[in-house]
Order: structure tokens, then sequence, then C-alpha cells
């Protein structure tokens, strides 16, 4: 049995632009920062206990973790605890592009993605189905490898996503269903293949700190049925 916390990077701009990251390397914005900071603190203040820390290797992810492990495991140096297997989903032709840019270049595509079903994703990304095996399969082997301990990883927000489908049974197909801030507090115990989710999306040390922006994928989903179900046939 393995206790890892969870922890999505802090804001970035193109968070706040609601533009599709995926796996293009993004710096923190000066909130991001902020919000790593705020969570550092608290871990230390709280008394939080790590054996290891393993982050993606993406820089937003990176800058996130680098006041963790200051705060938790000073003796370690973060360039040897990177995983790309980690890192967030890939949306192919789309990664970096905002919301309304897909809309009007990739129209189809983007019509697709709003099925939410697991077998598809962005043209020449992964689909839902390969990003959860990726995922799973990195995070069984981390818990395998510290079997017992607490460790610590710093990821995305599409990599918790799949945390949260798996310990509560759910399939990949369906929009998201849970709150996945960044920067956020999360706590699972792994045995086996089975998730217990002990604390999720605790975000007491970032208040007052501005809002965050919300990608709401029911809300996306909702809204283009509704524009669907308007035009005439």
């Amino acid at each position: 049995m393995t206790e890892l916390i969870l922890i999505r990077h802090g804001e970035t701009d193109w968070n706040r632009e609601l533009r599709f990251q995926g796996q293009v390397d993004v710096p923190l914005n000066a909130t991001g920062h902020a919000q790593a900071q705020r969570l550092a603190q608290r871990l230390a203040r709280e008394g939080v206990r790590a054996d290891h820390l393993v982050s993606s290797d993406l820089l937003r992810t990176q800058q996130t973790a680098q006041p963790v492990l200051g705060a938790l495991l000073p003796q370690l140096r973060l360039e040897a605890l990177v995983d790309r297997a980690l890192r967030e989903q890939s949306f192919g032709v789309v990664d970096g592009m905002r919301v309304a840019d897909i809309q009007a270049q990739h129209a189809g595509a983007w019509a697709q993605w709003l099925r939410f079903q697991a077998d598809s994703g962005m043209p020449g990304g992964e689909t839902t189905r390969q990003f959860h095996a990726r995922v799973m399969d990195a995070l069984r082997r981390l818990a395998q490898a510290h079997a017992g301990q607490t460790l610590v990883v710093v990821t995305h927000g599409g990599v918790l996503d799949m945390v949260w489908r798996t310990a509560h049974g759910l399939g990949l197909a369906g929009p998201r269903q849970s709150d996945i801030p960044n920067a956020a507090f999360n706590r699972v115990r792994m045995h086996g293949d089975a998730i217990d989710i002990l604390r999720w999306a605790d975000t007491r040390h970032l208040e007052g700190l501005p809002a965050q922006p919300v990608y709401d994928q029911a809300k996306a989903q909702a809204d283009s049925e509704a524009g669907a179900a308007l035009k005439p046939a």
C-alpha cells in the first residue's frame, strides 16, 4: 500500500486563456508561482511527511515541484526525479490552441472531442483510453517502487482526472466529473489496482489568490448539444 500526494501544477497564462496546453512546455505565471509557494508552506506547516517525489518532466510541473521539494525533501535534486510518463494528454494538432481557434480551424475534431468517447482523441494525439493506460501504468510502477511509503506526484489535470475515474469505477467516456484546481492538495491510497481517495481538491492554502479559470467539459458539451439542436434540419 502506497500513499500518493497528487498535485496539479500551478497556473499558467495558457490556463487563464483556456488553451489546450497538452505537452507544450509552458511556464507558470506569477499566480502559479504563488500557488506553488503557498502549497509548499502549507505542507511544511502541517508537518506532512513524504519519502520521495516525482514530477512530470514539463516545466510547469517542475516549477511547482521545486518549492515542495525544498520544503519536504531538500536533500533530493529535481532533475533526477522527472518522469515523462506523467505528462498531460497529448492533443496532437491542437496542442497550444485556444478553444475558439480549435472551433474555427478544426470544427470536426472539436465536435468529435465534445462527445468525450474513450477511443477518440484530437488528430495526432492520444485517445482517452491510451492516455488512461499510460497514466495508470506509470502510477502502478511508482506505487510498487515505493510500497509502504508516501510519494509526492506533481503532474497535470488530465492525469488527476484519470485517477478520479479509476478510484470511482467510472468509465472513460463522458466529461470530467471532478474538481481539479491548480496546486490543490490531493491524497490517495493505492494498493494493487485499487485507489482510495483520502482528500481531494483541497485549496485552503490558496485563499486570497485570484480565482482560477475553469474549463467546464460538461458545460461545453451541453452548449454544443444545445447549439446543434437549434440548427435547421
